[in-house]
């Protein structure tokens, strides 16, 4: 059995636990030992972050050859006609490539934290939001999808990885799990840590 962390990672903090200029990191939230992140979500992105003591299981969530999806959910600054959901549901050509179709629907306002600092509106430029999946890894790829149909994005949430969910995780708290390692990603799940961390384990400072 190996053990999982589900991580909800605040706005602007790096996915490393080693010291970044003056940024927050994993360890200002995370006093678990010998644990890695298994792939990466970009400092200005919130939501879950995978991290584990299993290199094979590592290796298996955050490896593109396995393919394994992942739902945001992006607020973005624009009205998403049919034409541009279509793009982002077929693949969008970036400056790396196109990209594989993904699942993408308009979604209500969902439910969450407040951020800080807050996004910026546009008080003449409406808002909506996307849940997007996507089994590729680029660097900051839905936001890249987003821009080239016209639709910037202003937050970033990643929900879901595989059959792991955020569900109610709130910034800064995380929980563990227990995971069967082969095959991924059959597992036995068990509460062995209570939703912890609401905030910051202690002020770092570089």
């Amino acid at each position: 059995m190996s053990r999982l962390i589900l991580f909800n990672k605040p706005f602007r903090v790096m996915s490393q636990f080693s010291p970044c200029d003056n940024k927050q990191t994993l360890a200002d939230y995370l006093d678990i030992p010998d644990v890695y992140p298994a792939g990466r979500l970009d400092y200005d992105s919130e939501g879950l972050l995978l991290l584990t003591d299993d290199g094979r299981l590592q290796h298996r969530i955050s490896h593109p050859r396995h393919k394994l999806p992942k739902t945001y959910w992006a607020e973005v600054e624009g009205a998403p006609d049919p034409a541009a959901v279509a793009r982002l549901r077929a693949g969008v050509e970036l400056n790396d490539g196109p990209t594989q179709p993904a699942g993408v629907e308009i979604i209500p306002t969902p439910v969450l934290w407040a951020r800080h600092p807050p996004v910026r509106f546009r008080a003449s430029i409406p808002t909506h939001w996307l849940a997007i999946t996507i089994a590729e890894g680029r660097n900051r790829q839905v936001r890249r999808m987003t821009a080239a149909v016209g639709l910037p994005t202003l937050r970033l949430v990643r929900v879901r990885i595989g059959d792991w969910r955020l569900d109610d995780l709130q910034p800064g708290q995380w929980r563990m799990e227990l995971v069967a390692t082969s095959p991924l990603p059959a597992r036995v799940r068990s509460r062995a840590s209570a939703p912890g961390n609401r905030g910051p384990r202690r002020s770092r400072r570089v």
